[in-house]
């Protein structure tokens, strides 16, 4: 009779595999009554079990590395990311916008040259950064000796970027060679590489080269290159062979590379720029003072794009395939190239909106905090000039639309049994709203995140067995601005539908506005979809009719409003959903929390105490 013993693949444990290996010679007659852990034959299992289990490891993590979502390297998602034709965004520097002027007493200069690379330095938090313009720009003599540089739009906001600027140069060897030009940084802002070809290495005339993420067409004349990083994290440039990706650069042809490189996030906040010097290409007489003039403060600086992004975006930018047809496409590709000052992206056709307006594509950022106005805009801009309007279909246009935040207010009660913990009933309270409020951090706030009750419910009842139960009431919020002591009509449009209206109920409600000298409030009528206005405090009708709200649409319509005085900046309204489980939130609406109004209330409850009976 034989016996065996088999070692599970997924017991990769030294200590189990070691006795696999001993039960295995136990069986065996020769060894049943052998005394393995006195002998010279454990030595050899600890020498088989260890190199089992280190080969089980190796094969473990090779099999990990070969698969985008399992990768735990970076050199390994990068490499999977850019197989799929996704190349991550590296160190991005800190944008500021300022505008440059120079006074001087010369009125014979015309024209004045600000050369690209200029610097102008800033303080953060002790820290000096050198700022540098990216172009080139000219300034004309007002006639008194002054100059306003412009930029080729006719716009006096001129962006300067931070890092410390570095030149590469690399010498075209035999095409019969594979030739590798790799740039030894792993500060690079790629953005703003600029890839020079000269003729020869003492030619004055070259041939510049585009990122290929530009590129619009490309022919056998195109001169484009790719940038990628590499798995000691410096950046390899590529070149076409001559039959792709256009024009290759041939033999003795000196290629120049020209970056910043940058210091990441820590740039940002910038505001006060000042510079020694500056050496105009053009001629200026005399003493002159350059002035640099605060527009925005320095943003979007980020360090090299993260894991978990790449794994996200990386599917996604390939299934665009370079092209803005679907909506999914227009996130991908806006992420892709501005992932630096977006959180998320959120994309519809017109046909979806509400109402449905055809031949355009509704597009909303959510940008990350603390990006400044001017960036936001500046953002938008260059999203239309450099993508939608290459790659979208024609006579398709693109329309921003401003996130819409949706606050939730959540009401929790939960039964507590005080003997069941050493913490009291309030202490619970206070980690049951600490765990929404993490649950709102970490799973909404974007685009198309989902609210779902049970979830959310779930991990309240799992922080302490002396909650019992738990239960949970939302209620949709929405806030808007009215104009104090004008009649106009509002509306104000939640992003699902709205319950259905009560006898004993109010399903809208709203925050306290000052009306005819009387605290108010807007309600519901009971049993009706009418909107009056009532005293907040004793609740005597003011208007029987201010308006309506459509429970389908899930709209507010507020009909000749006009408030006195309203408390705060905005006024809320409140109202009940007609599915409290699930919120899901669509185009622009975005879920937060409203902590304000939010609380969580124990109901003490001794039933899972165990009762204590004496006999006497």
């Amino acid at each position: 009779m034989t016996t065996t013993t088999t070692i599970s693949s997924s017991d990769l444990d030294f200590n189990t595999i070691k006795n696999s290996l001993k039960t295995y010679f136990q069986s065996k007659t020769e060894f049943s009554d052998y005394n393995f852990e006195a002998s010279g034959l454990s030595n050899i299992l600890d020498v088989l079990a260890y190199n089992t289990h280190l080969n089980g490891l190796v094969a473990n993590f090779g099999v990990n590395e070969s698969f985008l979502n399992s990768s735990q390297l970076r050199s390994s998602v990068v490499q999977h990311a850019e197989n799929l034709g996704y190349y991550p965004r590296s160190k991005t520097g800190a944008t500021a916008t300022i505008t440059i002027s120079v006074s001087s007493s010369d009125a014979s200069t015309s024209v004045l040259t600000l050369p690209k690379y200029s610097v102008f330095t800033a303080d953060v938090d002790g820290t000096t950064y050198s700022f540098r313009t990216t172009e080139q720009y000219t300034a004309t003599n007002d006639g008194s000796g002054n100059f306003t540089f412009t930029t080729s739009a006719g716009l006096t906001s001129i962006p300067i970027t931070e890092g410390e600027q570095k030149t590469k140069t690399f010498l075209v060897g035999e095409t019969s060679e594979n030739q590798v030009y790799v740039i030894p940084d792993e500060d690079i802002d790629t953005a703003t590489v600029s890839v020079n070809v000269f003729d020869t290495v003492s030619s004055s005339t070259f041939d510049s080269y585009t990122n290929v993420n530009a590129a619009i067409r490309i022919d056998s004349a195109s001169t484009v290159y790719i940038i990628r990083e590499i798995p000691n994290g410096y950046y390899e440039l590529t070149f076409s062979d001559g039959t792709i990706l256009g024009k290759a650069p041939a033999a003795g042809n000196k290629i120049v590379v020209e970056y910043l490189a940058s210091s990441g996030a820590d740039a940002n906040g910038a505001d006060t720029f000042s510079t020694t010097s500056i050496d105009f290409d053009s001629s200026i007489s005399g003493e002159y003072t350059v002035t640099a003039s605060l527009v925005s403060e320095a943003a979007a600086g980020a360090e090299k794009e993260s894991l978990d992004s790449i794994k996200v975006n990386a599917p996604i930018g390939f299934a665009t395939q370079q092209r803005m047809v679907t909506s999914e496409d227009y996130k991908a590709i806006i992420l892709e190239n501005y992932s630096s000052v977006l959180k998320d992206v959120a994309a519809w056709g017109g046909n979806d909106n509400i109402p449905p307006i055809y031949g355009r594509v509704y597009v909303s950022l959510n940008f990350k905090d603390n990006v400044t106005e001017a960036v936001k805009t500046q953002t938008k801009g260059n999203i239309i000039s450099n993508l939608t309007e290459n790659l979208a279909i024609m006579s398709i246009d693109t329309e921003y639309t401003d996130p819409t935040t949706t606050f939730l207010e959540v009401t929790t009660s939960f039964n507590f049994d005080p003997d069941q913990t050493n913490l009291t009933a309030e202490a619970t309270e206070n980690l049951i709203e600490e765990t929404i409020t993490n649950y709102f951090t970490n799973n909404l706030t974007t685009f198309d995140a989902t609210f779902r009750k049970s979830n959310i419910l779930t991990d309240i009842d799992g922080l302490s067995p002396a909650i019992l139960n738990s239960k949970m009431e939302i209620k949709l919020q929405q806030r808007f601005t009215p104009t104090v002591n004008s009649t106009a009509n509002y509306t104000v449009a939640f992003p699902v539908a709205l319950a259905s209206p009560d006898d004993v109920l109010y399903r809208v409600t709203s925050s306290s506005f000052t009306f005819d000298g009387q605290a108010a409030q807007i309600k519901n009528r009971f049993s009706s979809n009418i909107l009056e206005i009532c005293n907040a405090t004793s609740g005597v009708t003011l208007v029987d009719n201010i308006g309506t709200y459509d429970e389908a649409k899930g709209t507010v319509n507020l009909v000749g409003f006009n408030p006195t005085a309203i408390a705060g900046s905005e006024m809320k309204i409140t109202a009940t959903p007609a599915n409290e489980s699930t919120i899901r939130p669509l185009r622009s609406y975005i879920l937060s929390i409203d902590n304000s109004v939010s609380a969580a209330k124990a109901v003490v409850d001794n039933q899972e105490t165990p009762s204590v009976i004496s006999y006497t």
